[in-house]
This record gives C-alpha cells, structure tokens and sequence, in this order.
C-alpha cells in the first residue's frame, strides 16, 4: 500500500517548536492549500522532526509558501468530556519555496532532511 501525499501552499500561522521527552525538535505547521475554481482553501496540519523541525522554526513565518512531501497519518482521542475526536497530518519534509509568483534562476528552494520515522 502507497501513503505519500505532496502538498504545496502558504503557512497560516508561524511554525511552533517543541521538544520530545528525549530532546527530539518537532515543528507543527498548518498549512492553507488552495482549492479548485471555485472550492474553498484546505487546511492541513504538517509535523516535520529533527533537524527540519529546527529549520522551519528559524526561517519560515505566517504567509510564506512551502511544499510538503510526506505520509498521511490519522490522530484519534478522546477528549476529559468523553467526547471522541481524530484529525489528520502529514508526517514529512518540508520544501522553501521562493515567495515570488515566478522564481527567478538565481532563487534556489532550500530543502529540509527527511524526518526519520518515530
């Protein structure tokens, strides 16, 4: 079976850093992809780890364009009230793009390593 998902679109909000009880960086990034004609944008949650997490932290804010390349992973719980809840993410790497509408040649993206998987 096949799960990789490659999404392209702007950040919504700035990264936010965290550390793993084991001191491992992982960076959350909710991501607005834009929808067809006339379909509404798509928000989605982007995890990226380790030496990508501290690198989307450092350079990317709100509003910036970026490319996601990763695995689709379904989160369930349930909440103090009982109530229960899931959402999905991507679990992947993370592309800078140039922000411009065309890339001039002199504009490079700058890639982040692949997370290793938990």
């Amino acid at each position: 079976m096949l799960n990789s998902v490659t999404l392209v679109g702007r950040l919504t909000r700035d990264p936010e850093l965290r550390h793993t009880n084991n001191d491992r960086p992982v960076c959350e990034l909710r991501l607005a992809v834009d929808g067809r004609g006339e379909e509404p944008a798509c928000f989605i949650d982007v995890v990226t780890f380790d030496a990508g997490a501290q690198a989307c932290s450092n350079h990317l804010v709100k509003g910036r364009m970026i490319g996601v390349t990763g695995r689709l992973i379904l989160d369930e719980w349930t909440t103090d009230s009982g109530d229960k809840r899931s959402r999905h993410r991507v679990i992947g790497q993370v592309k800078f793009l140039p922000d411009g509408s065309r890339p001039t040649p002199s504009e490079q993206a700058a890639e982040v390593p692949e997370p290793a998987v938990a």
